[in-house]
């Protein structure tokens, strides 16, 4: 069963005081190695970043990589991994399968591995899983989707890749409010693996087979703007609704600018600091510090409200 974040979060907050610079400088503690998924997107450049920064910070050195989806790079990044003696990995799997030998393939060499973002479909591996919660963020964005696009409408969907288990968690969550609505008709759905060209190609051809549309609602931001872009080329921007996923910097613009209706903002900033930490405690006292292997954190509905306190990337002021 996934514990709550929220103990986790308060934790994460209450370490992240600044450290001396020059004890910082003056400790090696060995290296971490941190794999994301794609740098180009600024999910995954913040999550790689505040992953390194917090590492660093604690006195080990830390490099960043992508696999950028590829089961067989990942499998590659963790061999470096072991040849260069990390002390610990932080991993946003490629592949919710996929990506369980590569797991295995470093908590077999020693390395206690750390989980960000995504899942795998294998516990007891990974020293702890942390991720968004997603179920609870799709339901706050659907919502907000409906207070926007009203209780009667024609939609699609765009999805995210589907080795992600995120993707279908958000578009179940998606279903299970938009189905209270009758009238409320979804008139096709495509997948757009979480990126902004691919969303922008497959918007153009749900237009093209469903002119007439009010809504389109979206696993995440990347995929909402590529699918704003392809709106607005067709002249119907102003007619239909869009609703993202992830609290982007670009997302948190278009919700300012009233090109996207709401984002859901997913603590990435938050989860990646505490998975660094959490391998710190354990590398350092062969403990977490945590009970269970998932966390859950749950996320932050921005709107024209609220868009005001987004502070940084991935960050809204309380």
């Amino acid at each position: 069963m996934f514990k709550t974040g929220k103990r986790l979060l308060i934790a994460a907050l209450a370490v992240s005081a600044p450290l001396l610079a020059g004890t910082a400088l003056a400790q090696d503690k060995g290296l971490i190695s941190v794999i994301v998924n794609d740098t180009s997107n600024p999910y995954w450049f913040t999550e790689g970043k505040i992953a390194r920064e917090t590492a660093e910070g604690l006195g080990y050195r830390a490099n960043v990589s992508a696999h950028k989806g590829d089961t067989n790079t990942e499998s590659r990044q963790i061999d470096t991994a072991i040849t260069n003696q990390a002390k610990a990995i932080i991993l946003d799997p490629a592949n919710a399968d996929g990506s369980v030998g590569a797991v295995r393939k470093a908590v077999d060499a020693g390395i206690p591995v750390f989980l960000v973002n995504a899942e795998i479909n294998e516990q007891g591996l990974a020293k702890a899983q942390l991720v968004s919660n997603n179920a609870q963020g799709a339901a706050l964005g659907a919502q907000q989707w409906v207070q926007a696009v009203g209780d009667s409408a024609n939609y699609v969907e765009l999805k995210g890749a589907p080795s992600d288990n995120n993707a279908a968690t958000r578009s179940n969550g998606y279903e299970t409010v938009l189905s209270q609505y009758p009238d409320l008709k979804k008139v096709g759905e495509d997948v757009a693996n979480w990126d902004r060209t691919q969303g922008f190609n497959k918007m153009q051809s749900l237009l093209q087979a469903n002119p007439d549309i009010q809504g389109v609602i979206s696993g995440n931001d990347e995929m909402a703007l590529g699918a704003i872009a392809a709106l607005k080329e067709a002249g119907k921007l102003d007619d239909v609704v869009v609703g993202g996923f992830d609290g982007s910097p670009d997302a948190v613009d278009a919700v300012k600018s009233g090109e996207l209706a709401y984002t859901v903002l997913q603590p990435v900033a938050i989860f990646s600091k505490a998975a660094v930490q959490m391998a710190d405690k354990f590398i350092t006292t062969g403990e977490t510090g945590v009970q269970g292997e998932k966390h859950l954190f749950d996320c932050i509905l921005i709107t024209p409200d609220n868009v005001d306190k987004y502070v940084s990337p991935f960050v809204l002021k309380q």
